[in-house]
């Protein structure tokens, strides 16, 4: 290493032997080469393990080839949007797949969404087609009339688990769980008429390449106006290899004759599961463990239990929710070979705690929509928990700056802006926000206040937007806001993070009534609603006058500091 890549990137002292300072995105020339390579090459192999079923690569070949000529067939064009709604379950990955494999981009919705929040993302993406699972079509149905979307495919929970276990499934999921409300969308097709119907039709192979757009990774930005992340192939496939480096002295102590196996309880539409679970798996011919709903522990621990596995990448809460379950004991962690923190801060308190109990310490790393999304992470053969965020990755570049732009002396808190391939080629269809967010010298600032050590570790200590972050999720005070003071009775309203011992931070709302008779009942139920669960204030504060800067600005600095 010359020295001076060493005095312009100073983390390159701490990667551990045999981690590259760079990686080569070139080498595929689309995520379609990469996922057709690993088709071929792990044909075999155990691709996706859900409720007992075994999937294999050349199971999620063929199914992902039937629907990308199903979806071809619809008359979409190359580059059209198509969402995917759905919890952790096989169809994913094989829809991910074959969107892809169409030529077409995909749009990640998250499942929970009202049917307000997906009305707007379907009409930004401009969305012609959705894959989404029956328990949420009910949502879909209450706003499909005001988005573009002309073809629904219709999933199950049961539809790749075989006649008979599939079947049972599925009675399950609608008549004993009743979790599919009632749903009316005339012309809808099931996903299995839609495997068969493009079973026999034929795949065109059109013409992709690195700089076309892979994914829109929705996300609220700086503004709280949820706006779609441009992520192209590459930006994906360079995140993929870096993510790939990055573990690899983690990775090795896993037998070489053992497939590498992680667990998927992180939902798949977020970024961070999509490209670090699904697109890793699918680069290094591993098996992915997926869970449906990890927030019932009892069951994700009863599905651990079935399995040996090698890397966990999960969030503070759902580390620290299984850590400090009775049931954790009945799952073998001892071949885990990586626990990945992303997406919050990871807790001390829960790093020791998981380090005790599992021998394996977390890494914590970081990273956002709009960097595909790893930009930073501990160096993989740690022993102990840093509480600090790591060092950049291969290829990427991070620094502090001020708010001009310059870079501030070390040791001083700055705004981490971040440069590298995994960085988004913008936001979709809003040049002005991207120029808010991007610098001259092309480095992504991510609203987030941090200070580099001199060993080029950072650490991050403030937020320079209000964004609230509830386990792993961003909340927008202005989104809730916007819809809070929608309701009747309400004359102002502020949304601020306070913090929480579940979820690292939950979200507040101070409200001034102008119906003095609204109670705190009625606003949950109104945010209940028309708010996704996490963007629900768990805290409700009613108050006589908020406090504003003498031009009327509210000051919700002022309300988070508040002693209450």
């Amino acid at each position: 290493m010359d020295s001076s890549a060493q005095a312009d990137r100073p983390w390159l002292a701490a990667y551990p032997a045999g981690v590259p300072a760079d990686i080569d995105a070139s080498q595929y020339g689309s995520l379609v080469a990469l996922m057709e390579e690993s088709f071929t090459k792990y044909a075999d192999r155990t691709a996706y393990s859900f409720m007992g079923k075994d999937v294999s690569y050349a199971d999620t070949d063929r199914d992902s080839r039937a629907l990308a000529a199903y979806l071809q067939g619809l008359g979409l064009s190359k580059g059209d949007r198509v969402a995917i709604m759905m919890p952790n379950v096989p169809q994913y990955p094989a829809t991910v797949a074959a969107i892809l494999r169409a030529g077409f981009v995909v749009v990640n919705v998250n499942p929970l969404y009202t049917a307000r929040e997906l009305e707007h993302q379907l009409k930004d993406s401009g969305a012609r087609a959705i894959v989404i699972i029956e328990n949420f079509a009910a949502t879909l149905q209450k706003c499909i009339a005001a988005t573009p979307v002309k073809h629904v495919v219709l999933a199950a929970m049961g539809d790749r688990l075989g006649l008979v276990k599939g079947a049972l499934v599925n009675y399950v999921v609608r008549k004993v769980k009743k979790l599919v409300p009632p749903f009316s969308l005339p012309g809808a097709v099931r996903f299995n008429d839609a495997l068969s119907q493009g079973a026999r039709g034929t795949l065109r192979q059109p013409d992709i390449h690195a700089d076309d757009v892979a994914v829109l990774q929705y996300t609220g930005g700086t503004t709280g106006v949820s706006k779609g992340a441009v992520l192209l192939h590459r930006n994906v496939i360079a995140n993929v290899l870096q993510s790939e480096a990055w573990n690899a002295p983690a990775m090795a102590k896993v037998p070489k004759n053992e497939q590498q196996t992680a667990v998927c309880a992180l939902p798949l539409y977020h970024i961070f599961a999509f490209t670090v679970n699904m697109m890793l798996s699918m680069r290094t011919g591993g098996k992915t463990i997926l869970i449906p709903n990890p927030r019932d522990l009892p069951a994700t621990l009863k599905e651990l239990s079935k399995h040996r596995f090698h890397s966990f990448p999960a969030v503070n809460t759902l580390f620290n929710g299984l850590a400090n379950h009775p049931d954790f004991n009945k799952v073998d962690w001892s071949h885990l070979a990586i626990s990945v923190g992303g997406g919050m801060a990871v807790q001390a308190a829960v790093a020791k705690l998981w380090l005790e109990k599992t021998g394996c310490p977390i890494v914590e790393g970081y990273g956002l929509s709009e960097t595909s999304p790893s930009a930073s992470c501990n160096p993989t053969n740690n022993k102990e928990f840093t509480a600090t965020i790591g060092v950049p990755l291969p290829s990427t570049s991070m620094k502090c700056i001020d708010d001009d732009g310059n870079e501030v002396p070390l040791g001083q808190p700055g705004e981490i802006a971040i440069k590298g391939p995994q960085v988004m080629a913008g936001y979709w269809q809003r040049p002005d926000e991207t120029a808010k967010v991007m610098t001259a010298d092309g480095y992504f600032k991510s609203g987030d206040i941090g200070v580099m050590d001199e060993r080029g570790f950072f650490k991050i200590v403030d937020r320079k937007k209000d964004m609230i972050l509830v386990s792993g999720f961003n909340v927008y005070p202005n989104e809730v806001e916007d819809v809070v003071a929608q309701m009747p009775g309400v004359l102002e309203v502020a949304a601020v993070g306070v913090p929480d011992d579940a979820s690292g931070e939950a979200v507040k709302l101070v409200i001034v009534k102008k119906d003095p008779a609204i109670t705190e009942e009625q606003v949950k139920d109104y945010c209940r609603a028309n708010l996704t669960g996490y963007k629900r204030p768990r805290v409700i504060e009613f108050r006589t006058e908020l406090p504003k800067t003498p031009v009327g600005k509210i000051l919700r600095r002022e309300l988070r500091d508040a002693k209450k």
